[in-house]
Formats: structure tokens, sequence, C-alpha cells
């Protein structure tokens, strides 16, 4: 567990890289971890095990907030995306005011000509109830 102000080392994705590709070619860890100047033997054991489950991109430093987006291709895709969504939720939405609307203003035409028919019936039987 990392103890309070304690310092992390980093290291480039080129060393990593580097580390990665004289492992295949049979070096041992402790070996390489000399000649790259790594402290810790068992980081590139790490590095291997990452790299082998889930590709070279796993191995960039993670940590903290980015500065910049470093794969702004799939940030610009990620935020079409999101404008596509936004765009058919204000269609469904505008629908589905314009349809209240509709049924509303059909509602109410569909009752004044009956009330208008009931009025003169009324009417009607009250003239000849006189």
């Amino acid at each position: 567990m990392a103890k309070k102000g304690q310092k992390f080392l980093t290291y480039s994705m080129e060393t990593k890289m580097k580390a990665i590709e004289m492992r295949l070619q049979g070096m041992t860890a402790v070996n390489i971890a000399e000649q790259l100047g790594i402290v810790d033997a068992e980081r590139v054991k790490v590095w291997m095990r990452r790299c082998k489950q889930m590709g070279e991109f796993v191995l960039t430093d993670s940590r903290g907030k980015l500065k910049e987006y470093v794969d702004e291709n799939r940030y610009v895709k990620r935020l079409e995306m999101e404008n596509a969504v936004l765009k058919k939720w204000l269609a469904i939405t505008k629908a589905e005011v314009y349809q209240k609307s509709v049924d509303s203003l059909k509602s109410s035409e569909s009752i004044s000509p009956l009330r208008s028919f009931a009025e003169r019936t009324f009417q009607e039987r009250i003239l000849c109830l006189s």
C-alpha cells in the first residue's frame, strides 16, 4: 500500500515496449530491469501480462487527470454519438408535444358540435312544452 508522500516512478511507453520486446526474446525480468534501469523487476512481469491480456494501449499511463485527451478520434466519435442521440430525443419530444396539441384540438372540436346539438334540442323541447 502506498504511504503518504510516496513518489511513484513512471516509465515511458518506449521503455515499457522495449522491456516487453526483450522479454519476448527470452531475457529474464531481472536482466531487463538492470539494463533499462527499472527499479522493480516484477513491474516487467506486470507489463507483460497486461500487454498479453489487453494489448499495448493499456500500457499508457492513465493516472490522474489528463490535460488533453489522448485519443482524439474516439472522443470525437463519442461526441458525435451524443449529438445524434440528443437529436433523436428532440425529434421524439417534438412529435409527442405536437400529437398532444393535435389531440386536444380534436377533442375540443368534437365537443363543440355535440354541445350545439344538445343546446338546440333542449331549446326545441322547451319551445314544444310552452
